[in-house]
């Protein structure tokens, strides 16, 4: 409980900070935040972290469950947004009213967006690093990295962004989805990351650098704090509760269950476990900034997630734990 509270700390200070922020300064504020930390902010931090990364060891398993877990994540949100919808066909049928039996008569394409990604994107740097140190120790970070980097980041700002595309700005060319991806900055910083780590830098400039990838954290960490100020009512709770149930509680119970029949077991698993059980990413928040997607549901999502972590991360610890 004490590294938890060690560990919240300075985050629940920094959303605060933008809660009164977003109190204070202009709406569009939050918006151009949101622009620069996709477009700018958060590839910087990849770089920055990639040149302390030890990237030695066996752990290509780690970005394999990572994608696993996403797709799963991914699928049940899909699904439960159908099965919402045949129930509500169903019960417009009974009573002998007009139906439509598509999820954009229910569900609008924007909230379809951020319930998915609500659901399968999980939180595996800013947060699932620190956990991964406090509770498993450094013998095994690389695991959490390597899942963060290679599953979750590209994930994210991969077929994260497919999604949101689809969802936000009603693109639906394939064309113009690879589009999406191919510009996509972050991608591109993870590839040049990964070069420009051999590259000897000044100590001031290393630094420096390392201190302004910290820096986009906690932007992040504020424009949920400004999003949230903007919340007028918390109506999006229910559907965050059913992403959130379904990211940080069925997946990693389904998937860290199963990893011992693939020799993933001990601290190995833990690690793993307890990646998949983060709240959503910030990334999400981004991503629903630049592409339109529904604002309120991911902040309120990314909210209820970041303090449900108290009651699940013990859990994990108890299932998983060595």
């Amino acid at each position: 409980m004490t590294k938890l509270l060690e560990l919240y700390t300075p985050l629940v200070g920094l959303v605060f900070l933008g809660w009164i922020l977003g109190k204070k300064l202009s709406k569009v504020v939050p918006t151009y935040l949101g622009q620069f930390l996709f477009w700018i902010g958060v590839p910087i931090s990849n770089v920055a972290f990639l040149r302390r990364a030890d990237l030695s060891g066996s752990i290509w398993i780690a970005p394999l469950v990572a994608w696993v877990a996403v797709l799963l994540g991914a699928g049940l949100a899909w699904v439960w947004i159908n099965w919402q919808v045949y129930l509500k066909s169903d019960q417009q049928q009974g009573n002998g009213e007009p139906h439509s039996n598509t999820p954009n008569s229910i569900w609008h394409k924007p909230t379809q967006g951020s319930f998915i990604l609500a659901a399968m994107v999980g939180n595996t740097g800013y947060l699932g690093y620190p956990v991964t140190l406090a509770f498993v120790g450094t013998q095994y970070f690389v695991w959490a990295l390597f899942y963060d980097f290679l599953g979750t980041a590209l994930a994210a700002y991969g077929l994260g962004v497919a999604l949101a595309t689809y969802f936000g700005r009603g693109v639906q060319t394939y064309w113009q989805l690879a589009q999406e991806i191919l510009i996509n900055p972050t991608l591109w910083s993870f590839g040049f990351g990964l070069v420009f780590r051999q590259v000897q830098l000044p100590t001031g400039i290393e630094v420096s650098l390392h201190q302004l990838a910290w820096a986009v954290v906690a932007l992040s960490l504020m424009l949920i704090g400004m999003r949230l100020s903007q919340l007028k009512t918390w109506h999006s709770l229910p559907r965050a509760s059913i992403s959130l149930g379904i990211k940080m509680l069925l997946v990693p119970l389904i998937l860290g269950s199963i990893l011992p029949l693939f020799g993933v077991t001990g601290s190995t698993r833990l690690v793993i476990v307890l990646q998949m059980a983060m709240p959503p990413a910030f990334a999400t928040l981004v991503i629903a900034e630049a592409y339109n997607l529904d604002r309120d549901l991911t902040v309120t999502a990314l909210t209820v997630g970041s303090a449900g972590l108290f009651v699940t991360l013990p859990i994990w610890l108890w299932l998983f734990g060595v």
